[in-house]
């Protein structure tokens, strides 16, 4: 009986209602008396009506089933169901109390930026120029304040200065011209380090200036076809890419041709700089015939009415003929879709090559008919002067100069510039 009473109740404390069967009516003398007793621990349950006996012919309906939101426990409540629900379900211990946790301390409030704060100022091209020449001028201050220091201008102080110009690439017939101007106006008087910089720079701009010329893009010429020429790493499709944001920077269209097939990764790369200045590139898979992809290119953008159509080649080195051959096999590609083109070939020339630079524009010039030079990576090199020796030989065009791989560290080359910041002059 205790049993089926606790089931009963554990039914109805999870919420599960059963429907009891009906049970015959027992007789008045079987049916006990409900003692009217109250546990201590629950509150008072409130004792139901008694229900009428019906006849003997009817079930006796079931009593009404407490909700099981109120957990009251069964109407009835002997001794034997509370001895059975202590056994079933014992006291909860008392529960110790939790004592407050401290509060951490709060981290130090970081003032934010102040909204009138300005930006760091951007350096001028002069300023770029000269951090991107610093390796050339320190070099060459440094030798020249070592050797002019409060003394009088003499043969030997004259040799040691040659030595430090033919060191730093400028070539034998820039260094002759320093030194004859120094021997001329300042031998045997007294002369400082200041006076030998003014000099070199003066005497560099004198060899600088008449190849100093912008790259000029005709309008009638549609597509205006760019050659892009040069040796294996010498910068040729990062500085297309940099051209390229020039030129739509202008509000020109600009189309690129990524004709370097030989290398995968610069078919990507010039794929990128598309992405980032917005021009359209002509692409095949690595390994296709690069003169066929330049066919395509000039007879797309034409049809298009492209500005200007820039194309990329395979690094080559010029002393391989049958690599200079295909590059010559690209050019009379390009000439059966314009007998014109290509309109400028750039030879991309990387400083750090030194002396090897002036084999390249002597090659490339006689089997590609180069019409201008780009000098990069002149922030990599102690030799810098180098650009004076190819001008002062060749008498090239020199468009851009780079000193970085910014995408504005591409700028047409003015004589001056360059000559205040290789010699150290600032002003």
């Amino acid at each position: 009986m205790a049993e089926n009473k606790v089931s009963s109740f554990f039914k109805r404390l999870v919420g599960i209602e059963e429907t009891p069967a009906p049970v015959a009516p027992p007789t008045p003398a079987a049916m006990p008396p409900v003692p009217e007793q109250t546990p201590a621990a629950p509150p008072p349950v409130p004792v139901p009506a008694p229900v009428a006996v019906p006849p003997a012919s009817q079930p006796i309906p079931s009593p009404p089933v407490a909700e099981p939101a109120a957990l009251a426990g069964p109407p009835e409540t002997s001794v034997d169901y509370i001895e059975t629900l202590e056994t079933v379900l014992p006291p909860e211990p008392p529960v110790a109390p939790v004592p407050p946790t401290p509060a951490a301390p709060l981290a130090p409030t970081i003032p934010a930026a102040s909204p009138s704060a300005a930006p760091a100022p951007r350096q001028s091209w002069l300023q770029r120029l000269t951090s991107g020449l610093k390796r050339s001028s320190d070099q060459l201050t440094g030798g020249i304040t070592s050797l002019f220091t409060k003394k009088k201008l003499d043969a030997a102080t004259l040799d040691d200065l040659e030595d430090l110009l033919i060191q730093a690439d400028f070539g034998l017939e820039t260094t002759e011209a320093v030194t004859e101007a120094l021997r001329r106006d300042r031998f045997n008087r007294d002369i400082s380090a200041e006076d030998v910089r003014q000099v070199l720079s003066t005497e560099v701009v004198k060899v600088l200036a008449p190849v100093a010329r912008p790259l000029v893009i005709d309008p009638g010429k549609k597509p205006f076809v760019i050659l892009m020429i040069g040796v294996n790493g010498s910068g040729k499709t990062t500085t297309i890419g940099k051209l390229a944001a020039k030129l739509r920077a202008e509000g020109r269209s600009v189309m690129l041709a990524a004709g370097d097939t030989f290398r995968a990764a610069a078919i990507e790369q010039l794929q990128v700089w598309g992405q980032r200045t917005g021009a359209e590139v002509i692409a095949r898979p690595a390994g296709s015939d690069a003169s066929g992809l330049a066919f395509d290119a000039v007879t797309r953008a034409r049809a298009e009415g492209t500005d200007v159509l820039v194309i990329d080649t395979a690094g080559r080195l010029q002393n391989r003929d049958e690599l200079m051959s295909e590059l010559e096999k690209i050019i009379r590609v390009i000439r059966k879709v314009d007998p014109e083109a290509p309109h400028a070939t750039l030879l991309t020339l990387d400083a750090t090559t030194g002396q090897n630079a002036l084999n390249q524009v002597e090659i490339f010039g006689k089997r590609a008919g180069v019409t201008g030079l780009v000098m990069t990576k002149l922030d990599g090199t102690a030799r810098g002067g180098i650009l004076v020796a190819i001008a002062r030989k060749f008498g090239l065009p020199v468009h851009f100069i780079g000193v970085g791989e910014g995408i504005d560290d591409l700028e047409p080359f003015a004589a001056a510039d360059f000559a205040a910041a290789i010699a150290g002059k600032e002003d």
